[in-house]
């Protein structure tokens, strides 16, 4: 059985003082969705992107397609 409830985490790579989101990845075989927040403002509202759109979206960022910092 799997919670409903996000189980919120940031990257490893998210010390940056702050400027964060977090993510749950325990609703994807519930609900097949990733809930998005931002971790300065827990309580406001959460994005929720189907799976796939995200797991499209990380690959991109790993290739580079959004230019570097």
């Amino acid at each position: 059985m799997t919670s409903q409830d996000p189980q919120w985490f940031t990257s490893s790579y998210s010390s940056n003082g702050g400027d964060c989101v977090e993510i749950a990845t325990n609703l994807v075989a519930s609900l097949g969705v990733i809930p998005v927040r931002d971790t300065k403002d827990t309580g406001s509202a959460r994005l929720e992107f189907p799976a796939a759109s995200f797991a499209a979206f990380v690959q991109s960022v790993k290739a580079g397609e959004f230019g570097g910092v």
